[in-house]
């Protein structure tokens, strides 16, 4: 599915919402993802995009961002703390912290860098073992943990249950954000987005309906 395409579906469901036009950013989530697939949408004029991995985006978008200008890297995957330093150092946004000990990681790293990526914290919606983030009725306690040690957390992220309505984790999600004074919201995938933006996503993350299928090899 072109770039457009889906940019004009986050507009059409903003208008729909009567939500201000362009107040959902597309990330386009390019893990995993061959160099020529990301370099035609940067060609395209678009300048945010999403990996999972650090090890994967410190091979490939140190270049990119050498070629194109005002490129804003999102780290959407879990962070190892011994790849902290890395992922501070490349990325613009993190959308997965869910632990103290990585809090405290990142807290000590950024005086010592003198700056921090914005945060998400990832909430557990599903309360699904296999999957990160924090348990809902944790998230209070644990976002004022990370404001005490002085973190930028600018909103919440979450993954839904495969197998479940999407839009009532997404409603749950705002509702923790908004009874923390928290305005980012990062939810919605490709299969999902639009009912992700009707529930007040400020970030969406596409990957396969922009770039195609990924090959795992």
């Amino acid at each position: 599915m072109p770039l457009q395409d889906i940019k004009d579906r986050i507009e059409a469901e903003e208008a729909r919402m009567s939500r201000p036009l362009g107040s959902t950013r597309l990330i386009a989530v390019s893990k995993v993802q061959p160099n020529e697939r990301v370099q035609a949408v940067l060609e395209q004029g678009h300048r945010i995009f999403g990996e999972n991995k650090v090890q994967e985006a410190a091979s490939k978008w140190p270049a990119f961002k050498e070629q194109f200008e005002n490129v804003e890297l999102h780290l959407l995957g879990p962070l190892q703390t011994n790849k902290t330093k890395q992922a501070m150092e490349l990325f613009d946004v993190i959308h997965s912290l869910d632990r103290l000990k990585l809090a405290k990681k990142l807290a000590a790293l950024s005086a010592e860098l003198s700056h921090c990526p914005d945060i998400f914290i990832q909430v557990n919606t599903g309360k699904e073992d296999q999957k990160a983030g924090v348990m809902p009725e944790e998230a209070d306690s644990f976002i004022s943990e990370c404001k005490a040690l002085g973190l930028p957390i600018i909103g919440l992220m979450c993954i839904p249950p495969a197998d479940e309505e999407p839009s009532l984790h997404f409603a749950l999600l705002a509702k923790i954000a908004k009874s923390n004074e928290l305005q980012g919201l990062s939810m919605g995938m490709s299969s999902d987005f639009e009912r992700a933006v009707a529930q007040g996503a400020t970030h969406v993350r596409v990957g396969s309906a922009i770039f195609g299928e990924r090959d795992y090899g």
